[in-house]
């Protein structure tokens, strides 16, 4: 048995066809599937206030039904007796003084031009729902640490078996998400295909800790690199460069490379590499060394920790 139309729309037997233009306007933007993807109970829910409003908004139909002649499904009813009261089977039978079931139009609108009003559509006919964007499609790209602070250009194959050619910019960082416009789903109506939103995920490297738009680096120096000062090479995220080191250097000092950090998407500064040097001795401690610093100790002795 059909559901009464009245009762889906929320409205009175004795409702205006502006009352029920209204209800249906307000429950059609509480139920429509594309403001609700996935979900079938609304979807379902949808599909009957569409035909109760269909039903209501035309006068005929809506005469037929107050009189019983057919059900809210539109469908003629079994046993319904035509002289029983009422107009003829058939029949118009307006009621008196053009109550909501007299005859002409139930509303100045016809059930598409509401649906344009909802959703953008333009008005006259029986327009239907407005196009609507594709839907959006979100995948993941893992880069090298080397790659993402000069940027790079990836082509990545898709599982449905196509493939995005994707520019990663210079300096982007782990959990950002790259928009590519039009590269998602195509709309089922028609309208602008959705986007690819791409998460990159920055791989961890061995050396280069990034804090900020600086690159740390932790870099191992003799001790007599410390001790008597030197000119080294540093590696960065962009190559090699010199770095002086004075006498005395001792382990934990930090050196700023200016520039040699990560390119900030958003203000275009670049940041520093901060390089915090610590001394390694040698793996094995010989006589001549070993004689030295005893020497060395006995004439020169200080307490580095006070």
């Amino acid at each position: 048995m059909a559901d009464d139309p009245y009762l889906l729309l929320g409205v009175a037997k004795n409702a205006t066809s502006e009352d029920i233009s209204k209800s249906f306007r307000k429950l059609a933007k509480e139920l429509h599937p594309d403001l609700n993807p996935g979900n079938k109970a609304s979807a379902e829910r949808f599909q009957k206030v569409s035909a109760a409003y269909e039903l209501l908004s035309d006068a005929e139909k809506r005469a037929k039904f107050d009189r019983g002649e057919i059900d809210g499904a539109g469908e003629p009813r079994r046993g319904y007796n035509p002289y029983g009261g009422g107009a003829p089977f058939g029949g118009r039978g307006g009621r008196p003084g053009g109550g909501p079931g007299a005859g002409g139009p139930a509303d100045d609108r016809g059930f598409g031009e509401v649906f344009a009003d909802l959703f953008g559509g333009a008005r006259g006919g029986r327009a239907r729902p407005a196009s609507t964007k594709g839907q959006d499609v979100r995948y993941t790209l893992e880069v090298e640490f080397l790659e993402a602070v000069p940027g790079t250009r990836k082509r990545v194959t898709l599982p449905e078996g196509g493939v995005l050619d994707l520019v990663v910019p210079e300096g982007v960082d782990d959990g950002q998400v790259l928009r590519l416009k039009g590269k998602g789903r195509a709309s089922p109506r028609g309208g602008e295909p959705g986007d690819a939103l791409v998460e990159i995920k920055v791989r961890t490297h061995r050396d280069f800790k990034r804090q900020g738009d600086d690159i740390v680096l932790d870099l191992a120096i003799s001790i007599d690199e410390a001790v008597l000062g030197a000119k080294i090479e540093v590696p960065t995220a962009t190559g090699r460069v010199a770095l002086t080191l004075p006498k005395g250097t001792s382990s934990g000092t930090v050196f700023r490379l200016r520039g040699k950090g990560v390119r900030n998407l958003t203000t275009g500064a670049t940041g520093d590499q901060l390089v915090t040097v610590r001394i390694v001795l040698p793996e094995t401690i010989d006589e001549q060394l070993s004689y030295f610093m005893s020497e060395w100790r006995q004439k020169n002795a200080y307490d580095p920790r006070k």
